[in-house]
């Protein structure tokens, strides 16, 4: 059985990609990602325009826009504020009931799948683009790829896979027709 993106796991998706973040030299923010569309330093900034996002669908409050730097110089406090923000989103309401986004109203459950996704993702898209180590959290993998398989179009997923962390040696057989 699939186990469930939750808040805890989402906890540990912002743990991993902010520990990353960290870790990211000034000479390497304009190397190419796995994500085409990104540079590193782009990258970063996006995912601080994703958790921005995502708190204000859960609470409201103020975002920034698309191509906005949100994360100036200081590239760790701006990611950790952003943390703070969504963390302190989540908490105040839970994962019970829906979100509002740009998209339309969603389960609460499946904006943290999205989000553990999306975090899952692009932690391994900025650690492969600055040669840090790619062996992530293996369930934060795993049920982020669960989550894709169940909630995004086959195309989405595939590119999920592409880029997925390393996946244990039972889940790279069974997900070799994927590839």
């Amino acid at each position: 059985m699939a186990a469930t993106p939750s808040l805890e796991l989402l906890e540990r998706a912002l743990d991993q990609a902010g520990t990353i973040i960290t870790r990211i030299r000034p000479d390497q923010a304009s190397l190419p990602t796995p994500c085409t569309e990104f540079d590193v330093r782009t990258l970063v900034n996006h995912l601080v325009f994703d958790m921005q996002m995502f708190a204000y669908s859960i609470g409201g409050g103020k975002h920034a826009e698309p191509g906005d730097d949100l994360i100036g110089s200081d590239w760790n406090d701006a990611y950790a504020a952003a943390r703070v923000s969504l963390e302190d989103a989540w908490r105040e309401k839970g994962v019970e009931g829906t979100v509002k986004g740009r998209l339309g109203e969603f389960p609460a459950t499946w904006a943290v799948g999205q989000h553990l996704a999306d975090l899952s993702v692009h932690a391994w898209d900025l650690a492969t683009a600055t040669h840090q180590s790619t062996k992530l959290d293996q369930e934060v993998a795993r049920v982020s790829l669960d989550w894709a398989r169940g909630a995004l179009k086959h195309g989405v997923t595939q590119r999920l896979l592409r880029r997925q962390a390393r996946w244990p040696e039972r889940h790279r057989r069974t997900d070799q027709h994927y590839r």
